[in-house]
């Protein structure tokens, strides 16, 4: 089998990858993504995403993807409520139309990436298992089927456990005592009304210290939910996520005393439960310089959830994709750019996510949650 040359590789179909090729295809330059994954629709691509104006809009603006963009926005759906566990409405802040932050299926904003690409630019497929240096910034990248290719330019986009990350860097994610167990009911207002109900029209929050439940309602008339749990690896790897029924009631168990209508968000679902258990870098992270090669998104800066990790990786595709676009023949003169004002913009973010885990879970729970809502109408 012959071995392929292409100018740059991205490596990972995520928000990220497919923002940078599509960045760099409006500035006329080509790439060819990698992805493990057979196909686009083998997998669902996770919940709503809000879609922040100061970096995720701004990326698909400079994607060229602002009217696409409009056109898949779920509409009322920044509303946002937290309750306490028997289901009593703490705050409650329906979406008026103002809010800066529109709500956007995580799917359908792929979707109109893919779309937006030219035909062959993703390889579906092609899980990268060897990666190896060439020398003068080239890189050989090996798959499971025995293909390879060598690229000039080679762009880890590849999530939490990146297989080019270690290139460059010898950090590795650690669990945060936070996993996230993901369920959905369908039909919810015909099915399951009083869930419906206590969700209301967008966001739900019931959180207490150390558990908490975060529902989202989805075009389609989905509820979303993540199950938010402070627990050691060792109780989640406990838990058969297999049998779907006997997780759901281990997880259950968890909330005794709470109000059925959010139990019901746990054990009501016509899917597996599924454990998302959660990872960061060390804060901060960075790396020195390595000729031909670098990294976007979680791959990058893995952290908490927070809202911004799409937006971030959105931005870094964007900002990497203008970055090789301005320096013309140069590209190490571009990843010297892009690099320093990654590092710099990300930092900060760390910290802010890390707090956010500690209001949701920690031990001011509702109330800590609450006043950062309250707070920020009253700055208004």
């Amino acid at each position: 089998m012959n071995t392929v040359h292409h100018s740059i590789a991205i490596v990972g179909a995520g928000l990220g990858g497919l923002t940078l090729a599509r960045v760099l295809h409006v500035h006329g330059i080509p790439a060819t993504v990698y992805e493990a994954d057979p196909c686009a629709a083998s997998r669902t691509q996770g919940g709503q995403l809000d879609i922040h104006v100061e970096d995720g809009q701004r990326a698909l603006a400079d994607a060229g993807l602002t009217g696409e963009f409009r056109a898949i926005v779920h509409e009322g759906a920044e509303a946002m409520r937290i309750l306490d566990q028997h289901g009593k409405v703490l705050l409650d802040q329906p979406d008026d139309g103002t809010g800066r932050r529109p709500e956007v299926l995580r799917g359908d904003l792929r979707r109109i990436l893919l779309d937006s690409l030219p035909d062959q630019s993703v390889h579906w497929g092609r899980k990268v298992t060897g990666v190896r240096p060439l020398g003068e910034g080239r890189h050989e990248l090996t798959f499971a089927e025995g293909a390879s290719v060598t690229c000039d330019l080679l762009v880890g986009a590849d999530g939490v456990w990146s297989k080019i990350r270690p290139l460059l860097s010898d950090a590795e994610p650690r669990y945060t005592g936070t996993t996230f167990i993901e369920t959905y009911l369908y039909d919810a207002d015909e099915r399951h009304p009083a869930t419906a109900k206590a969700v209301g029209a967008g966001a739900m929050y019931a959180l207490t210290p150390g558990t908490g439940i975060a529902a989202h309602r989805e075009a389609g008339n989905v509820v979303h939910t993540y199950v938010e749990l402070n627990r050691p690896a060792e109780w989640i790897a406990g838990i058969d996520f297999t049998d779907a029924a006997s997780a759901a009631s281990r997880v259950a168990a968890e909330f005794d005393g709470w109000a059925p209508e959010l139990t019901a968000l746990i054990t009501d679902g016509r899917t597996a439960p599924v454990a998302r258990m959660i990872y960061t870098l060390p804060d901060g992270h960075r790396w020195e310089r390595v000729p031909g090669l670098t990294l976007l998104g979680d791959a990058a800066h893995a952290m908490p959830p927070s809202g911004d990790g799409a937006n971030l990786a959105m931005f870094d595709g964007a900002e990497l994709g203008k970055a090789i676009a301005a320096h013309p023949g140069d590209v190490e003169a571009a990843l010297t750019a892009y690099e320093q004002a990654l590092f710099a913009r990300t930092e900060p973010f760390y910290a802010q996510a890390h707090g956010l885990l500690e209001l949701l879970l920690g031990p001011s729970a509702p109330f800590g949650f609450i006043d950062l809502f309250t707070a920020a109408d009253q700055a208004e």
